[in-house]
């Protein structure tokens, strides 16, 4: 197999009906270390929005038990992914986010903003520093994904296009980022947590590169300082190299999920689905139930 040969399989593919299979490709074969770091960025735009990152702050999730919530957090996404939407394993992933997600006030535009966040911050990474770009038929493919998924979450007006993924996460970012302190925290052990997974002297060096990812509107809001230039040419210029060393390399020949990141520390011995995430009572970890957030006729489907 040649490098290209992957993509080529992938464009003979339809982007309205073989979503799931481009997705999977594109993420567990062509790029999975990219859409891992993607998506902790991504992590850290939903900080940026008061009405997120501080609920993230109360329910102490990702303060406290950071390890474990972006652990569970990966685990039940990649279910879906490996799975596919009719399978039971991804049936119980999705019940287990939207009952974690219905115990408290979380409005539907900030659920949409967050799914929008896992459409578009893959393919702008790509753009900056993948092995090759998304092409538009990843795009698309993505789009009809995530979707598919906003829709089994009962989120309601999903864009139907990446463009509207994309604008509309624009327009959300403009209207909404800002300071919080319960953002910041959880932004601060974030960091923290990435630099937990390196040797303790180098702790600080990855604070800081991973600060120099970080754009102007997302430093602003969570009131850090402003990375040196320097320093953010270093970082950002390291990365464009890697992209290109990668595109050297010969293809991926087994799909590499998740599961199989090294930064996935809390199940050594295996886990159930089933059991993942939290299981938070009422008035206790955040706000008690119930609480009103969808709009009539939007409630969670289960995949078909």
């Amino acid at each position: 197999m040649q490098r290209y040969d992957r993509l080529k399989e992938i464009l003979r593919l339809d982007p309205d009906q073989d979503f799931l299979a481009i997705y999977r490709l594109t993420a567990t074969h062509e790029f999975p270390w990219d859409f891992t770091r993607a998506l902790e960025l991504a992590l850290f735009r939903t900080y940026a929005v008061p009405s997120i990152g501080g609920l993230l702050a109360e329910t102490a999730e990702f303060t406290e038990r950071t390890q474990k919530r972006y652990d569970d957090t990966a685990l039940l996404l990649d279910a879906v992914v490996e799975h596919g939407f009719d399978s039971d394993t991804a049936r119980t992933a999705i019940r287990r986010v939207n009952q974690m997600h219905r115990s408290y006030a979380i409005s539907n535009d900030d659920m949409r903003y967050v799914l929008c966040t896992f459409v578009v911050i893959p393919a702008r990474w790509l753009d900056a520093y993948g092995w090759r770009p998304m092409t538009h038929h990843e795009r698309r493919a993505s789009a009809n994904y995530y979707a598919t998924l906003g829709r089994h979450m009962g989120i309601a007006d999903i864009p139907s296009s990446y463009e509207e993924f994309e604008a509309t996460l624009d327009a959300y970012e403009k209207a909404h980022f800002g300071w919080d302190e319960g953002g910041r925290k959880v932004a601060d052990a974030t960091l923290d947590l990435m630099a937990s997974w390196y040797p303790a002297p180098l702790a600080p060096a990855v604070r800081r590169a991973g600060l120099a990812l970080l754009d102007d509107a997302l430093i602003d809001a969570f009131r850090y300082g402003a990375p040196h230039p320097g320093l953010r040419r270093l970082v950002r210029g390291a990365l464009r190299l890697r992209g290109r060393a990668v595109r050297l390399l010969p293809p991926r020949r087994a799909p590499h999920y998740a599961r199989q990141n090294p930064e996935i520390k809390g199940y050594p011995d295996g886990y159930d689905v089933g059991e993942l995430g939290t299981f938070p009572q009422p008035g206790s970890g955040g706000c008690p139930l119930p609480h009103p957030r969808r709009p009539a006729g939007a409630e969670a489907q289960p995949p078909a």
